[in-house]
């Protein structure tokens, strides 16, 4: 069932692409503005123009959210359109067990007939495969769906394959609508399922000198309430709570993720110690409502990978700046998030130590992607930039056409 010419140019302008053949699942890059530039008019075939399609992306985007940030599953959203445009549905992933969002959506049409010839836009690539629940390809299709739009592919081993399974069911699978929009609605979650290992942030706060505590130790508090909510909020989205030894003895935390008042919000974040000291038995820690993970060990990478094996996609990494060092140096950090109060303070509590960093030319470079004031302080959120790409290798000179002989230029014959 290819698109009609006029279908295919509004996929085309919102950054998809049919499939070459009539059914055949696409693998598409998005646009570079993931932005459709039509002007909104349905096609005369009864497909949904191009610019309803990323309207129901962006739609399907902001109702993952949702859902649990947390988790060995993906925030997923997902919109259901009539042949005309118009929005039949909604649904959103609720977390580990409950019905994935397309079959949410399914669940809330008024009458299920509605599904038939209907275009369904998700977030990821319905996933292929039995879980708790069953497959979201196998359910699009037996509703009668004729066709689906989603932003980028499942990266699991086992989940993947959606689009095929859809293609071969007679429903057109169309991948990249605004590939861009997804990939970042679910960074986290996408890069722990991509290396194995859970997303690591790398949190501090700090002076405006870079100073996480005074000459004789004090550290609470560098920045002000705003900014310590904030902190708490974040905690509140991932899996794990990471502190060195060191901190946990010197400072005691509670690693838990609190409102203003105190109370615990409904997420808490698993503690985790990473050290060969001690955790006291009368620590904060002993409180915490997760049990307590400790790893006797610096290696690093293994803690993570068990972590991960444990169902941990995402961790806070806080303290002190000897593990956050060691995390910095072993290449182990996908962001960072840094509170800057504008306070000097001076002397040797720096936010961080050696980061094997011999010269300037060898600095670990980063990318801001955002900047914020929190309160009286600013929120610096930064990701490691990409390596960079070597030079091209000079072009080689073209060779001079040889010079004519005149009376001033004589040749040996």
């Amino acid at each position: 069932m290819p698109l009609p010419s006029e279908s295919r140019a509004d996929a085309e302008r919102a950054g998809v692409h049919a499939a070459a053949g009539p059914m055949g699942p696409t693998e598409c890059e998005a646009s570079a503005s993931g932005t459709p530039s039509d002007s909104g008019t349905p096609s005369d075939s009864g497909t949904p123009s191009a610019s309803e399609l990323a309207a129901a992306m962006r739609r399907a985007i902001v109702l993952s959210r949702n859902g649990p940030a947390w988790g060995v599953n993906p925030r997923v959203g997902a919109v259901l359109l009539a042949p005309d445009g118009t929005v039949l549905a909604e649904g959103w992933h609720r977390g580990a067990g409950t019905p994935h969002a397309e079959v949410d959506a399914l669940s809330h049409l008024g009458d299920p007939r509605l599904a038939l010839g209907a275009t369904a836009v998700v977030t990821l690539e319905p996933c292929n495969h039995t879980g708790r629940t069953g497959p979201c390809s196998t359910a699009l299709a037996d509703a009668g769906v004729s066709a689906v739009y989603f932003g980028i592919s499942d990266p699991g081993v086992a989940s993947a394959g959606g689009a095929a399974s859809l293609a071969a069911r007679g429903v057109r699978a169309v991948a990249g609508l605004l590939a861009h929009d997804v990939e970042q609605s679910i960074r986290p979650w996408l890069s722990a399922v991509r290396t194995g290992r859970p997303f690591v942030t790398l949190k501090w706060a700090s002076s405006l000198d870079g100073r996480t505590a005074a000459a004789d130790g004090t550290s609470q508090w560098i920045t002000g309430p705003d900014a310590r909510s904030d902190v708490h909020e974040r905690r509140g989205r991932v899996d794990a709570i990471l502190v060195g030894t060191g901190t946990m003895l010197a400072d005691d935390p509670e690693l838990t993720a609190r409102r203003s008042d105190g109370s615990l919000l409904p997420h808490q974040p698993a503690p985790v110690v990473i050290g060969a000291r001690t955790v006291p038995a009368g620590s904060a820690l002993a409180r915490h409502p997760e049990p307590l993970r400790h790893y006797d060990t610096h290696d690093l990478p293994a803690v993570l990978d068990d972590l991960y094996d444990q169902g941990v996609r995402s961790v806070f990494v806080e303290g002190g700046p000897t593990l956050a060092s060691a995390f910095v140096r072993a290449g182990l950090v996908d962001e960072f998030v840094v509170y800057l109060a504008p306070v000097l303070v001076g002397g040797p509590g720096l936010a961080l130590g050696d980061l094997g960093v011999p010269s300037l030319p060898d600095a670990r470079r980063l990318v801001i992607d955002s900047v914020d004031p929190v309160g009286a302080d600013v929120r610096i959120v930064a990701r490691p930039a990409p390596p960079a790409q070597p030079a091209p290798p000079a072009p080689t000179p073209a060779l001079s056409a040889p010079q004519k002989e005149t009376a001033r230029v004589h040749r040996n014959h």
